[in-house]
């Protein structure tokens, strides 16, 4: 775009030496470029994680790359530092507008812009133009950017395949391609989409192919196999599903009961930053109205919000201005907040593998963390398979009187100005807001 400012790269600072440790590698001992080396030293990254120091190696000599590992192993820092490594060793001249040089899709809108903010991070020194695509909002806005050559984008399927349609972002100039989370690619049927935007990039072995995934199904292994060109498969499994730094409590709790329960954890348990998950998004703003009569101020964070919306939730969560965030399983995968202390599951999920990802959101970057489970008359179902994939055994705690008794809401004086959370849908007042869910639609990137 013509006339638009150049970002100013700060003076690169000193890189300050970090000690040697047995049996970890510091991210200065790789071959990664120096200017990367400063982001990551801001960030206050010293030692790689085991994904980390598996993959860098292989990536920063440009092979391609599979690698098996959960979210929160460390994989973005990792195929970003090579990215970037590899367009400032490889600089390019008169580039045509609308193409990009690293492509990362990613099956959330949330993930991708992550992955955004951490490559405007890692590459505060670099001067690098980067872009986040996704739908739902600031479409305009999105295509004028695709004015310019962009170094690194990251996006959503659907809106990438919407650009390319109208002749704003050209794939055919990609040098690196990253594919995030895989399988959750496929588990939400983006991988058709997926295939639409790969034919339309440099075929397998002229580009270089970053591929992530959880898990190496059959299905994902075909796609490994169509995709890249004699890659090394790393694989770096936690010790255990759930790291011993969450304290895992479950309450046997009526249905009836869980809100003068939620309540009595709020006022008592040293929460500074909690995420309450429900199931239903009709459960979830019914809960977020009835805390904010209890004087509890709390995001809402579910299908129905937009996205706009959405993204001043998040921020004000992660800055700590709204201590409470009510959710639905759309903020359990693909949204990094740090420092968050409490996940209380007031609705058990029906899937055991969703309740690891939802209290994965707590005890992340070493800190410790709790979660806290209701478990009544329906989530109880859960438990048998939820005790095999967590290969123990779930004892519910009972409750006491105390911490049922439903205490007097305060004043009307005393509660947050509005009884339905800021953060919330707004419905009109006559007639009165309708409470029963909407039709299902997917929380997640618009085709």
């Amino acid at each position: 775009m013509e006339g638009r400012p150049r970002k100013v790269i700060p003076p690169l600072p000193d890189l300050v030496p970090v000690p040697p440790e047995e049996g970890k590698v510091r991210f200065t001992d790789l071959d990664i470029a120096r200017e990367v080396l400063c982001g990551i030293q801001d960030l206050q990254f010293e030692y790689c994680t085991p994904i980390q120091q598996l993959c860098l190696p292989h990536l920063l000599a440009g092979r391609d790359v599979t690698g098996k590992a959960q979210t929160g192993t460390g994989k973005t820092a990792a195929f970003l530092a090579a990215a970037i490594t590899h367009i400032l060793r490889r600089p390019k001249e008169n580039r045509t507008p609308g193409t990009c040089r690293v492509l990362v899709l990613a099956p959330t809108r949330e993930l991708a812009i992550q992955i955004y903010k951490d490559a405007e991070a890692i590459g505060k020194y670099c001067g690098l133009e980067n872009l986040v695509l996704f739908g739902g909002m600031g479409y305009h806005e999105q295509r004028n950017a695709l004015g310019r050559p962009i170094d690194i984008i990251a996006g959503t399927p659907g809106r990438i395949i919407d650009y390319n349609r109208s002749g704003h972002l050209h794939l055919g100039e990609a040098e690196i391609l990253v594919i995030d989370e895989a399988d959750r690619m496929l588990d939400m049927g983006f991988i058709p989409d997926v295939r639409r935007i790969v034919s339309k990039l440099p075929p397998p072995g002229e580009r270089q192919t970053m591929f992530f995934s959880a898990t190496l199904t059959p299905d994902i292994v075909r796609l490994v196999d169509r995709w890249l060109v004699d890659p090394v498969t790393v694989e770096s499994e936690p010790e255990q599903l759930v790291t011993d730094l969450i304290d895992q409590q479950f309450f046997a709790a009526a249905s009836d009961e869980k809100f003068a329960l939620l309540l009595w954890f709020l006022r008592h348990d040293d929460a500074s930053r909690i995420l309450v998950f429900c199931n239903r998004r009709d459960s979830s703003l019914m809960l977020a109205r009835r805390l904010g009569r209890y004087g509890i101020h709390c995001g809402l964070l579910s299908g129905d919000v937009p996205q706009e919306r959405r993204l001043r939730i998040l921020d004000r969560f992660r800055t700590g201005e709204t201590r409470v965030l009510v959710a639905t399983d759309v903020a359990a995968r693909g949204i990094h907040v740090e420092a968050v202390s409490h996940v209380v599951n007031y609705d058990m999920p029906m899937d055991p593998e969703d309740y690891v990802h939802r209290i994965g959101r707590t005890g992340r970057a070493g800190e410790e963390g709790k979660s806290v489970a209701f478990v009544d008359e329906y989530g109880g179902y859960v438990i048998p398979a939820l005790e095999k994939l967590l290969g123990r055994k779930i004892t519910a705690l009972p409750v006491t009187e105390e911490m049922v008794r439903m205490p007097e809401p305060p004043p009307r004086s005393e509660r947050p100005r509005r009884e339905q959370p800021a953060d919330a849908p707004q419905a009109a007042p006559s007639p009165p807001p309708r409470l029963e869910p909407p039709p299902e639609a997917p929380e997640s990137d618009p085709a």
